[in-house]
């Protein structure tokens, strides 16, 4: 039985793969699509409902907490590609059963996939990208693609159904997983991704991947002991 557990960043998404005890609430800024190699993959809404399936597909924003899985496969896309384009047609904004999607592979997340949806503007695209970096305060932002303020907040709302605050977190997210993955230290990965501190860093991992500050940094680094795990 494998008893590690791995979480990777690729092109547009990232995937872990291993087991999950009862995660925090949690909201993402991607689109997850939780599989589960074996049995079923359960997850709890705001609501207090349970979602029970071999599939789920849980859009950006929508708040949840993952309950035990002893084998889970589980993607976040970002919610400006091709393939988020398509769970979003298909499956809407809220946590849907998607049991076709059970043979997802990263191969499914090819450039083709990953690339910018053509159905995005591509001012907010541009943005987008920006905010990987070390962006300039959100009004500068807007100002550079010829938008107000409020006109981009309106837009990444209608487009990608989440505040841009919330994607430069994401982004900041990404750029510390990166840097754990070459090695850096996690103050290092933390101070380099833009965040106060360490402890900055897994607290913002716990609030949007459902990692706990235990076990987030070692989660991103590589695999680690099953037991105490937490996934999203």
């Amino acid at each position: 039985m494998d008893t590690s557990a791995r979480f990777s960043v690729g092109d547009g998404y990232a995937v872990y793969r291993g087991p999950a005890t009862d995660s925090a609430p949690h909201r993402h800024a991607a689109f997850q699509v939780a599989i589960a190699a074996r049995g079923e993959v359960r997850l709890v809404d705001a609501a207090g409902t349970e979602h029970r399936g071999a599939v789920l597909v849980v859009a950006p924003m929508v708040r949840h907490r993952m309950l035990a899985t002893a084998h889970l496969v589980t993607f976040f896309v970002e919610p400006q590609c091709v393939f988020a384009g398509r769970l979003r047609r298909r499956y809407g904004g809220g946590i849907a059963h998607a049991a076709e999607l059970h043979a997802m592979s990263e191969g499914d997340l090819g450039p083709a996939s990953v690339c910018p949806a053509g159905g995005i503007d591509p001012r907010l695209l541009r943005v987008m990208e920006t905010l990987r970096g070390d962006a300039p305060p959100m009004a500068d932002l807007a100002a550079s693609v010829g938008l107000s303020p409020q006109r981009l907040r309106a837009l990444a709302q209608a487009q990608l159904g989440m505040p841009l605050a919330r994607w430069r977190g994401w982004a900041r997210l990404r750029r510390a997983a990166e840097a754990l993955q070459r090695g850096r230290s996690p103050a290092d990965a933390a101070a380099e991704a833009g965040f106060t501190d360490q402890a900055h860093l897994t607290r913002r991992m716990r609030e949007m991947i459902g990692l706990t500050p235990a076990v987030a940094v070692a989660a991103l680094a590589g695999p680690v002991p099953r037991q105490g795990r937490r996934a999203t």
